[in-house]
């Protein structure tokens, strides 16, 4: 399962540094076509299709086009199986910070994220 956690790896990497780039394709790369992300609002439970949230992606500046500073953190790989994997990591858009946990399935001998939980903290640039 080394070459698995090297893969689970590069996908990570892939899907942090498009979301530093704005590389909507880069991130779509890693998430199945089927793939959401959902996240906690104002106490209901949001989701959001993949490609509506690929295309907010592409309409917002990058952190890197704006000079921000990247806060990549992974925390954790669990692979739990031949095809299952999780991994729980940290980024940032200033002002916001989001803790991600990513469920990754091997599907057609490549990991992609089929879900995305995700949680946003908002904090002020003295913090």
């Amino acid at each position: 399962m080394s070459n698995d956690l090297s893969a689970i790896e590069a996908a990570v990497a892939t899907y942090l540094d498009g979301l530093y780039e704005g590389d909507a394709e880069k991130v779509a790369a890693v998430f199945h076509p089927t793939s959401s992300l959902t996240y906690e609002e104002n106490g209901a439970l949001t989701p959001l299709p993949r490609d509506q949230w690929l295309e907010a992606v592409r309409a917002r500046p990058s952190p890197q086009s704006r000079g921000l500073a990247r806060h990549d953190q992974v925390l954790q790989i669990d692979q739990a199986s031949p095809t299952m994997a999780f991994v729980k990591l940290k980024c940032a858009i200033p002002p916001r910070f989001f803790t991600d946990y990513l469920c990754f399935l091997k599907v057609e001998n490549k990991w992609q994220v089929a879900q995305k939980v995700f949680a946003t903290e908002r904090r002020d640039s003295g913090s």
